[in-house]
């Protein structure tokens, strides 16, 4: 059972917020200001307007964002403190360009814009949010501790953050407890705080799980992953015995001079893909397995993959072919009968049995998209069609109920216009998703 907020601090806080202004004023004489005619005050008020809702049209019309789910600490970025069972349609984001990329956590989101700036929403009541204080936001906010800065990379755990810079430094913000912010404590931080660990070893990708954080970094190295955080499950893969918790960089074992191109964390799991299509997974095990201590090949010859999605209790494969296979998922959305296969093996060689299913729903249609949430999953199509199953207590699935669904299902975007040459994007975190569609200028 997943425990979300109440709300009703937070809309104390929110009606703070919007009596709040900047008192800071312009100093004009009185007797400039009295020769100015209201006609040409309206007029200049008028232009702006104009001007500012020309520009939000035009970002409008170059994506679409929509929410639904979980929405009681304002992750949604609806205005609003409460669960939403359709998709609703996010106007807050067009303030800030064009959208990338996004990354969705326990009940806070970071969205990453075109020219690198970082805007976050939702729970901040660890500091994940960045803005300097440990309090919620109902809506998009800018991060200003990173301006200046070109962010890359970004991602959104339980209750932490990390960001990547375009020279390959990492920042992390957020709860600190279990030292998934690599900073050498156990204390948490409201701004985003260089881990200089890393200063000398660039940085390519961060991924944030419900209590570690793992590191890709650039280039050719003998060691290319990087763990840090709660490691009991095994999820940093740092040994081959238990670890409680390590609140410093360590390197993840069996990934020596392996191109790894992707890393991911969700819940107590890790997992890294290869150039080659091989999938290294580690932490807790799916479906009653064991716990893996160090990365466990997954033998994947015969349809390599390219995409993985880690929930609580299972995890999406994405194949090159647009098959998607699932492991574990034993609590909500059981996918028919499992296939026992004896697909992995940790680097002593030794085998161990993993529950592996096809999803039924999805055997007739290629999926370009896998994404998953606490123990909920979303499906891209090719045909562009956005398709949801598994726990639907909050609504996340966005069929309009908070039925569960055991095979996937279709939503509804209620689109205002279709954006040529678009692909939707989707995005999960906990108890709730998001959709960002964008039209390909280039095309």
């Amino acid at each position: 059972m997943l425990i979300l907020g109440t709300g009703s601090r937070n809309l104390w806080h929110f009606k703070l917020g919007v009596g709040e202004c900047n008192n800071k004023a312009e100093a004009i004489d009185d007797r400039g200001v009295s020769r100015v005619s209201a006609a040409f005050l309206f007029h200049v008020v008028g232009e702006k307007f104009r001007i500012g809702n020309t520009m939000e049209q035009e970002d409008d019309e170059q994506q679409q964002v929509w929410s639904w789910g979980a929405g009681t600490d304002g992750q949604l970025a609806t205005g609003r403190l409460q669960d939403e069972h359709s998709p609703q349609l996010i106007r807050s984001l067009s303030a800030y360009g064009p959208i990338v990329s996004l990354s969705c956590g326990g009940a806070h989101v970071i969205a990453l814009t075109s020219g690198g700036r970082v805007v976050t929403w939702g729970r901040g009541i660890s500091g994940q949010l960045g803005h300097g204080e440990m309090v919620n936001n109902l809506q998009p906010k800018l991060v200003k501790e990173l301006e200046g800065l070109v962010i890359t990379h970004v991602s959104a755990g339980w209750n932490h953050s990390g960001f990547v810079s375009e020279t390959g430094a990492i920042f992390t913000c957020g709860d600190g407890s279990f030292g998934q912010l690599g900073h050498g404590d156990f204390n948490s931080h409201c701004y985003p705080r260089e881990v200089s660990y890393f200063a000398s070893k660039p940085v390519e990708q961060v991924a944030c799980g419900m209590r570690h954080s793992l590191m890709l970094l650039r280039g050719n190295v003998e060691n290319p992953v990087y763990g840090f955080g709660s490691g009991k499950r095994g999820q940093l893969g740092i040994s081959r015995d238990s670890v409680k918790s390590s609140s410093l960089p360590q390197i993840t074992m069996g990934l020596e001079n392996l191109k790894i191109i992707s890393i991911y964390a969700n819940g107590d799991h890790s997992a890294a893909l290869s150039g080659d299509g091989s999938l290294y997974t580690w932490g807790r095990g799916f479906s009653g397995a064991p716990d893996a201590y160090i990365p466990c090949h997954f033998d994947a010859a015969a349809f390599p993959i390219s995409d993985v999605a880690l929930g609580w209790n299972h995890a999406l494969l994405l194949t090159g072919e647009g098959e998607v296979f699932m492991l574990g998922g034993d609590r909500h959305g059981v996918l028919g009968d499992p296939q026992k296969t004896p697909s992995t093996a940790d680097v002593r060689g030794k085998s161990e049995e993993t529950m592996m299913q096809i999803i039924p729903g999805l055997v007739n249609l290629k999926v370009v998209q896998v994404a998953t949430g606490a123990e909920h999953s979303a499906f891209i199509t090719d045909n562009g069609s956005v398709m949801t199953s598994g726990w639907g207590e909050h609504g996340q699935l966005g069929l309009g109920n908070t039925n569960n669904q055991t095979e996937p299902r279709v939503v509804t975007l209620g689109r205002k216009f279709t954006l040529s040459h678009a692909t939707p994007r989707v995005y999960c975190g906990s108890g709730f998703s998001f959709i960002l569609e964008r039209h390909d200028v280039s095309s």
